[in-house]
Parts: structure tokens; C-alpha cells; sequence
């Protein structure tokens, strides 16, 4: 408001300046007192005159608009982080790493804790949160197991997922990886141990190299085609004019789905982590590229402890450990066959999934596992 009151005043004086020397100079100029010439010239000057007046009235609203931006960079450096080492955090026992949930229940902290107004371009954040989500959980993965997390969207699957490598604390209960609680870990000891697989993986604009790299930065070229290799990915990217050197675009974009997820488990092999967490890992592909995606999870698997969270039960029939989750509770646990015979909630989203099927296809299935 005030730019454009001054800028509108600024106006309205320079036109009326330039009315007047017109005018008087035109009069003069007749009667012979003034040179036509001098006339033009003032009116130029004057033209002149108030272009860096406006400018300057611009440059005062650049200033504010720079402080204020200032303003809220320091404001969201300032904010305090909700997850922080403890001044004697533990680095990580060497070998295999176990996962244990021991009652732990937890709600979502409220917006007003984990963000700021003016990010959400709103007046005033939701004060509300705290209202549990997971109630009790308990389960324990040994070394070298895997545990599948099935159930109904918005169960707490991935809530469980995200507990893992301490996104958030838990209210009650602990999570611990190799019997310490992972609030006693350092952050850097927990990234190290665990690598994460989600639905849609993340690649910079960047080389595959330099993509693959921010697993481990001191990675050799050798051990990048190794991955890749191990990823089901090394005739693909052999292919390519520029191999490891070729550009992968905005957020991957020049590869298919499939091509993009096993990069991720590519760099996720490449930093050989303990520990491995999937979630929704084929959840949107084709069956052909899911098949290539669970030829490179099976060997992303080997030895190590996995924690998968799948919706088509055909990727976890070989977990050691189903657990079936449901409002935000474990409500069914054991083993693929095991379940398929209590004929409970497992029992009831296998059937659904498979319901295209022909009936005597699922009731084989059943009778196998009996």
C-alpha cells in the first residue's frame, strides 16, 4: 500500500510538473523570452528527474520483502528439532541387528510442535495431536528374520515403519535395535544400520553415480556396477551411451518405475545396511517390473533383518513372521500358513485379494498350507 500511494503521488507530481513547464515554457516561447529548444530540454531533465524516484520507492519495498524473507529463514533454523542425540549416545554394536518393539504405543505430536505457521500459510497451526494410533505393539525380529506388516490402509503399518529409525519417540514402550533402545543411539548410528526402500524412491537430477554414491561417497566405480548388478540393473544402465555417467533427470524421470526402484535398492545395497525396511516397495507396478523388483529385494534380503509392509500378500508368504494390523493393534501373528489356517482377519484379506481367482485355485492354496 504505501508503494503504491507513493508511486500513484510520484505520478501525479510529475505529470502535473510537466503540465506546468509546457505550459509556462509555451507561453514564454510566444512572447520571445524563452528558447522552443530550452523549453523541451527542461521537460526532458524533468522526465529524468523522477524515474529514480519511483525506483527508489521500488527499492524500499525490496528491502522489506528481503527482511521478512530473512525473517522466517532464521525462524525455521531456529525451530527446535523434536528428535535429538542424547549427550552419551551409543554408536552401534558391530554384526547382525535385531528389531524389537516392546509395548510401545504412540500418537502423532500436533502441528504446532513440528511446524510453523507461516510455512503452512495459515493464521494459526492445529493444537491438536497426542490421540494414539498404536496401542501396545509388540513383536521382536531376530537377526537375519523377516517380519511382514500386512492390514488395512491407515492400520499403523507404516507408523511402525517410521518408528524404526526414530522419525519420531515413542510415548510409552521402547524400540530397540540390537537391545538399545534406539534413544540411547546416535542418529549416525541408526542411518548406518538401517536402509530404507519406500513406494516412490528418490533421485536427484543428478549422474546414477552420483545418485548411488550418497549411499557411500567413497564407493568405487567397481562396487557401483556390483549394486547394480545385484539390483538387476547392470545390462540397463551398460546400455546407456553414458553408463553410470548418464543424467537421471528430475526426480528420475527419464526411467520407468521399476528402473527407478531398483536404483533405490542399488544404493541401498551399496551401503550394505543391517537392517532393511520396505514399504509398499511394488505397490505400483507392473507385474513385469515387479517381477524384475523382487528379483533384486531377494537379494537385498539375504542375511539381512527385514521389516516389509506390503498390501499384495503374495510378497510376504516367505516372511518368518506375518503380523496383521488393525487399528493401530496387532490383532494376528505367525506364519503365512499358520494364518491362512485360523481363519481370522489374514485369512479374510487373502480371500479378498485373490477373489478374481477361481474358487478351487484359493481353496488349493488353503489346502496346501494345511
Amino acid at each position: 500500500m504505501v508503494q503504491f500511494v507513493f508511486v500513484t503521488a510520484l505520478t501525479l507530481v510529475s505529470a502535473l510538473a510537466l503540465a506546468a513547464v509546457y505550459g509556462l515554457g509555451g507561453f514564454y516561447a510566444l512572447r520571445g523570452q524563452l528558447e522552443p529548444g530550452a523549453v523541451v530540454a527542461l521537460a526532458l531533465l524533468l522526465t529524468r528527474l523522477y524515474a529514480p524516484l519511483i525506483a527508489l520507492a521500488s527499492a524500499r519495498v525490496a528491502v522489506m520483502s528481503a527482511l521478512v524473507s530473512f525473517e522466517r529463514v532464521f525462524e525455521v533454523l531456529d525451530l527446535e528439532p523434536l528428535i535429538t542425540d542424547k549427550p552419551d549416545a551409543r554408536p552401534m554394536p558391530e554384526g547382525p541387528v535385531s528389531v524389537e518393539f516392546d509395548h510401545v504405543s504412540f500418537g502423532y505430536p500436533s502441528a504446532d510442535k513440528v511446524s510453523l505457521a507461516s510455512l503452512e500459510e495459515v493464521a494459526i497451526l492445529d493444537t491438536r495431536g497426542g490421540v494414539e494410533v498404536l496401542h501396545d505393539v509388540s513383536f521382536r525380529v531376530e537377526p537375519g528374520q523377516m517380519v511382514a506388516l500386512v492390514g488395512s490402509s491407515g492400520a499403523g503399518k507404516s507408523t511402525i515403519a517410521q518408528l524404526v529409525p526414530r522419525l519420531y519417540d515413542v510415548d510409552q514402550g521402547a524400540v530397540r535395535l540390537s537391545g538399545i533402545d534406539v534413544r540411547d543411539l546416535s542418529a549416525e548410528a541408526i542411518r548406518r544400520a538401517l536402509g530404507v526402500v519406500t513406494q516412490d524412491g528418490h533421485l536427484f537430477h543428478d549422474t546414477i553415480a552420483a545418485n548411488l554414491r550418497l549411499a557411500r561417497p567413497e564407493a568405487t566405480d567397481d562396487e557401483l556396477w556390483a549394486a547394480l548388478r545385484r539390483a538387476r540393473l547392470h545390462d540397463l544402465v551398460s546400455d546407456l551411451p553414458d553408463g553410470i555417467e548418464t543424467v537421471v533427470g528430475e526426480r528420475g524421470y527419464r526411467f520407468s518405475g521399476g528402473e527407478r526402484q531398483r536404483l533405490t535398492i542399488a544404493r541401498m545395497l551399496l551401503a550394505q545396511p543391517w537392517v532393511v525396511i520396505l514399504d509398499e516397495a511394488t505397490a505400483s507396478l507392473d507385474s513385469t517390473s515387479e517381477a524384475a523388483v523382487q528379483a533384486a529385494l531377494a537379494e537385498a534380503l539375504t542375511g539381512r533383518t527385514a521389516v516389509v509392509i506390503a498390501h499384495r500378500l503374495s510378497t510376504v508368504r516367505a516372511a518368518d513372521l506375518i503380523l496383521v494390523i488393525e487399528a493401530g493393534r496387532i490383532v494376528e501373528r505367525g506364519s503365512h500358513d499358520e494364518l491362512l489356517l485360523k481363519g481370522g482377519r489374514y485369512e479374510e484379506l487373502y480371500r479378498t485379494q485373490f477373489a478374481e481367482q477361481p474358487a478351487a485355485e484359493v481353496a488349493s492354496a488353503v489346502v496346501a498350507a494345511e
